[in-house]
């Protein structure tokens, strides 16, 4: 690896942490396109794979903070990782048997989406006081399964954290208030993003020292994005608004990108 790949790969690490920390959830879905065309990572799925390490250990490191703030509903947000888990394993084995420029379109086709989706107003109310108990068990059990086991796939396909799946996933699963959702999700994204680095590790499809640049990277990215989002916290629904347009865009560009190469 080359200095300007390593200066490359820790800036755009910090663009994926600084949007993470900036506007929450979907920031990590920039990172495989950085790393292709800007870092410069040949095969998608190795892009995919060093991808879901890092987004996996930036789930992490914020899962502690939300876990010290109490905002984790540790039982819904268990079995909703566990059922996804099986999910994100067929979901990488699957997205490794596919072509990798087809990968890409794919990938694009799924950006343009997710920035769609970004562009409705998220609900903040909820129900605070939801549990997954022995009575509460038989209606919420299936749809928390069933949701969970969805996303994984499409998380494990992708090399994504999935959370702008997951969070909605588990508040129409539970009535959980966003808070609550957000950081419960973070159970899965982590669960998700280390089950799909382990997939693609077996298959020697990590690049360990750019995955450590990324998220070196990324915890800096973070820092600058979590405080400057405090002074910009009447501006929110804009930024938000703003990066959907960004994901939008590079999702037209990937897709362009790949068809126009094979």
């Amino acid at each position: 690896m080359t200095i300007l790949h390593a200066i490359l790969a820790i800036a755009s690490g910090s663009l994926v942490g600084f949007t993470l920390g900036l506007v929450g959830g979907s920031g990590s879905i920039m990172a495989v396109p950085l790393l292709v065309y800007v870092v410069g990572v040949s095969s998608p799925h190795v892009a995919i794979g060093t991808s879901a390490i890092a987004v996996a250990v930036s789930a992490a490191a914020n899962l502690a903070g939300h876990a010290r703030a109490n905002t984790v509903k540790w039982p819904c947000a268990t079995v909703f990782a566990v059922s996804g888990i099986a999910g994100a394993a067929g979901g990488a084995q699957l997205g490794k048997m596919v072509d990798g420029g087809r990968l890409l379109t794919l990938f694009g086709v799924l950006m343009v989406v997710v920035g769609i989706l970004m562009l409705r107003p998220r609900q903040s109310g909820g129900n605070p006081d939801v549990r997954l108990t022995v009575d509460s068990m038989p209606r919420l059990l299936p749809l928390l399964v069933g949701v969970g086991l969805l996303v994984g796939v499409l998380s494990g396909f992708f090399g994504i954290g999935g959370g702008f799946l997951i969070v909605p996933g588990l508040i129409g699963a539970t009535t959980m208030p966003l808070i609550n959702a957000i950081g419960s999700s973070l159970v899965s994204v982590t669960a998700f993003g280390l089950t799909t680095a382990a997939s693609y590790a077996w298959s020697g499809l990590i690049d360990w020292p750019l995955a450590g640049l990324f998220i070196v990277g990324g915890a800096l990215g973070g820092l600058l994005g979590t405080r400057l989002a405090r002074h910009l916290a009447g501006y929110k629904q804009a930024l938000s608004l703003t990066f959907s347009g960004i994901v939008i865009a590079v999702g037209l560009y990937v897709i362009a990108k790949s068809l126009m190469g094979s």
